[in-house]
């Protein structure tokens, strides 16, 4: 028995019950679409309501032709990326 075979055979049984772990948290198909489509409307939901606003501010204020709506578009598309990713961090 060489210095190294304990060592190997504690990563191996530690891999081994990782993937049991995997297996058994891997979680239903509806389970794995609700995460989807969840992500899906945290991304979204602030695109469409910046734009939303955009569009109405730049109906309000005749100088700024697309000037809101394009910049809130951009806050929307970073405010639904932090939102993501704070979703998959939890």
């Amino acid at each position: 028995m060489t210095r190294s075979e304990p060592r190997l055979r504690r990563r191996l049984k530690y891999q081994v019950e990782r993937m049991k772990q995997a297996e058994e948290s891997r979680g239903r198909p509806f389970d794995q679409t609700r995460f989807i489509v969840t992500l899906g409307l945290l991304m979204a939901l602030p695109v469409v309501i910046g734009g939303y606003l955009g569009v109405l501010l730049d109906n309000l204020c005749a100088g700024f032709s697309t000037g809101w709506t394009i910049g809130l578009l951009i806050v929307g598309a970073v405010l639904g990326c932090v939102n993501a990713i704070l979703f998959v961090r939890e």
